[in-house]
C-alpha cells in the first residue's frame, strides 16, 4: 500500500478549501482517506498564520513510515522546516532531435562551414 500525503478538496464552489490528509494512493482525491494531518485555505492572505496548519507530530510519523508528499505538500512541508527542499531531477534527453535529424543537423552545419572556406581561397588565386 503506497501512502501519499496529498489535498482533499472541501469547501464550497469557488470557496475552495483543503485538508491536507494520508491517504493510500489508489484512493480518489476526496475520498476515504486514513488520516487529516493539516488544513490549507487558499482564500486567506499568504503572511496568514492559518493559511496553512499542519500537526507536525504527526506529519513526521508518517513520512517515517514511508508516505510521500505531493509536490505542493512538500513546498508546504519545506517552509515549515519539516523536509529540506526538493531534489531538481535531471533533463532527460527526450526533448532532443532523435539520431537521423542529429545527422542531418551536422551535414547541414558542415555543408554550411564547406563554402564559407572555398571563397577565401578565390581571391588570393586573382
Amino acid at each position: 500500500m503506497g501512502l501519499k500525503i496529498r489535498l482533499a478538496r472541501a469547501g464550497a464552489k469557488k470557496r475552495p478549501y483543503y485538508h491536507i490528509v494520508v491517504a493510500d494512493s489508489r484512493s480518489p482525491r476526496d475520498g476515504r482517506f486514513i488520516e487529516k494531518i493539516g488544513a490549507y485555505n487558499p482564500m486567506l492572505p499568504q503572511e496568514h498564520a492559518d493559511r496553512v496548519r499542519l500537526v507536525e507530530e504527526r506529519i513526521k510519523y508518517w513520512l517515517s513510515k514511508g508516505a510521500l508528499p505531493s509536490d505542493r505538500i512538500h513546498r508546504f512541508l519545506e517552509r515549515a522546516g519539516i523536509l529540506g527542499t526538493r531534489p531538481i531531477p535531471a533533463q532527460t534527453t527526450a526533448q532532443l532531435p532523435k539520431a537521423k535529424a542529429q545527422a542531418r543537423l551536422k551535414a547541414a552545419a558542415d555543408a554550411a562551414a564547406a563554402p564559407a572556406a572555398a571563397p577565401a581561397a578565390a581571391p588570393a588565386a586573382g
